[in-house]
């Protein structure tokens, strides 16, 4: 089976303007205008971040109905004055039913999604909630002929690599394993989260799924 990548990153936020300005505060760029997921009530911002990787930001569109599923990466439990953050990863396949089937890890139902003119397959729970807290990624499958990343300009931005913190690496090693990944995944010990390492014209920076330790007095 072909090894599976990075697709993208998932920054959650209750809104467009919140995460385009966290975005730009984190690591000095802005992202670009992506569109509107019509099946799911929802609208991004994108920001390339490598050749065939990219960064979302996704919010609850107001403009669009409340659709009849709950909405992925449980945008329906954002609270209207969250800070956006790094709430998970999507990790991209080549034959999405039999990498969801043989999972060690229960991924959710693949769906036929679209944006535009750009239509991929993806797996993710059906009640629309984070795998293993967002450190279990959903997985995608493109459709031949287009990805989000070859259409966004270069910014000079480069994801360097993910960590995912675990009390047991242990574990995550041996998932990562039957997920068949092969990226830029670095699994270290310690409390549940992730840290997104990138290279920018600012110098090296980091995205979070919680907030940054604090300093001791």
């Amino acid at each position: 089976m072909h090894p599976t990548r990075i697709d993208h990153l998932v920054i959650v936020s209750p809104t467009l303007d919140a995460g385009a300005t966290y975005i730009h505060q984190a690591l000095g760029v802005v992202p670009e205008p992506g569109g509107e997921h019509v099946s799911m009530g929802t609208h991004n911002l994108l920001l390339r971040i490598g050749e065939s990787t990219y960064l979302e930001v996704i919010a609850p569109n107001p403009n669009a109905p409340r659709p009849d599923r709950p909405r992925w990466f449980e945008l329906d439990t954002l609270d209207t004055n969250a800070t956006p953050r790094l709430a998970t990863w999507v990790a991209r396949t080549k034959d999405i039913h039999s990498l969801t089937a043989g999972s060690p890890i229960p991924i959710g139902p693949v769906a036929s999604m679209a944006r535009g003119d750009l239509n991929w397959l993806i797996a993710f729970p059906e009640d629309g909630r984070l795998i293993l807290d967002g450190l279990c990624p959903y997985l995608i499958q493109w459709f031949p002929g287009g990805h989000p990343a070859w259409r966004l300009p270069d910014r000079e931005l480069y994801l360097l690599g993910l960590e995912i913190n675990h009390p047991d690496p242990e574990y995550i090693t041996r998932l990562w394993h039957g997920l068949k990944m092969e990226d830029q995944l670095i699994v270290t010990e310690g409390d549940p989260g992730l840290v997104a390492h990138f290279v920018t014209p600012n110098g090296m920076r980091q995205l979070r799924s919680a907030p940054e330790p604090s300093s001791p007095e």
